[in-house]
């Protein structure tokens, strides 16, 4: 499809009309702090990969409810000093993969350390190791109406303590720099990185491509795309639960988060992009709340973005912060 959102000068200016629940940050403080009543327990045991140039270890730390989350964390063979850090979530229905897909960052001199998406990572990659032993009622087959009844139930509030737990667990490695610390993702992957970004008030920055689980009320009722779909064909059968599920929703909304973003932030946007759809995307760049921000856009690109024209514009804009 080609340009189907709306024009360029409006997308500058673009604000949500997601209504930010009164205790957004009661609600996040509470489960982070529950989070953190489970000992953090991250684990490193090294890898035999048969690559040289970098160090690999197979990480277990506890996310949310304390349940073991996993991850890989690749230093530059070598390294003896702490390290710039750069923390890592992955896209929707991929999980952490394999130790040889993720070299990029460990090859700039930097730790990298890529999440495990609970209950996720057999849709494409090479797989994933974390289950999500936490129940739900009815929903949509995939993962966005999972415990969509109520805030405390959803499926990403497990998911983005585990992802603020990620960067405590990071960080605990003696061989990184806490100081040095800068949040990436693609899609969803971007999504929870506007959600870290505004619940860890002390990294270095962030860098969230073709953003997933912005700006709610506009994303469910403007592309028939999945995965913003499921919440559609969940609510064509649960007939008269739409402002339910959007409450619930709001509480997850990377606008919102976006709002109390305190890191300077490099966002990418695509504008034939139908999964994210650009204003979206556009909505959580023009919330975020640090002044140093800055986007990309790529004019004829679906959701794939910038690619690896994206990944040269992140390298060239982390010097400046890690």
């Amino acid at each position: 499809m080609a340009l189907f959102d709306l024009p360029a000068d409006e997308l500058r200016t673009y604000r949500s009309a997601s209504v930010e629940p009164e205790d957004f940050d009661a609600f996040w403080s509470t489960t982070l702090q529950e989070a953190r009543g489970h000992d953090l327990d991250a684990r490193f045991e090294p890898v035999d990969t048969g690559l040289s140039t970098v160090r690999v270890f197979d990480v277990t730390y506890a996310g949310f409810g304390g349940h073991p989350v996993k991850g890989w964390l690749t230093l530059p063979a070598g390294a003896d000093e702490p390290l710039p850090l750069v923390v890592e979530f992955i896209g929707y229905g991929g999980g952490r993969g394999l130790p040889h897909e993720h070299l990029l960052w460990a090859s700039t001199g930097r730790a990298h350390f890529v999440m495990d998406t609970r209950g996720q990572g057999s849709g494409w990659g090479g797989g994933g190791g974390t289950a999500d032993p936490v129940g739900g009622g009815p929903s949509y087959p995939g993962f966005m109406t999972r415990g969509v009844d109520a805030p405390e139930n959803y499926y990403y509030r497990r998911v983005f303590t585990d992802a603020v737990r990620a960067v405590e667990a990071a960080r605990s490695h003696p061989l990184t720099d806490p100081a040095r610390t800068v949040a990436v993702g693609s899609s969803q992957g971007g999504g929870i990185t506007i959600a870290v970004g505004g619940l860890v008030p002390d990294l270095a920055g962030i860098a969230p491509d073709v953003p997933f689980l912005c700006d709610f009320p506009r994303a469910v009722t403007l592309t028939d795309r999945h995965p913003y779909r499921e919440i559609g064909l969940f609510l064509q059968t649960h007939r008269g639960r739409s402002g339910q599920v959007l409450r619930t929703l709001s509480y997850f909304d990377g606008v919102h988060f976006a709002s109390r973003g305190r890191a300077p932030a490099l966002f990418s946007a695509a504008l034939e992009d139908q999964t994210c759809p650009p204003s979206t995307v556009f909505a959580a760049f023009n919330a975020w709340a640090h002044e140093d921000r800055t986007i990309e856009v790529y004019d004829f690109n679906d959701h794939e973005g910038g690619g690896s024209f994206q990944e040269a514009a992140k390298l060239r804009w982390m010097r400046s912060y890690i």
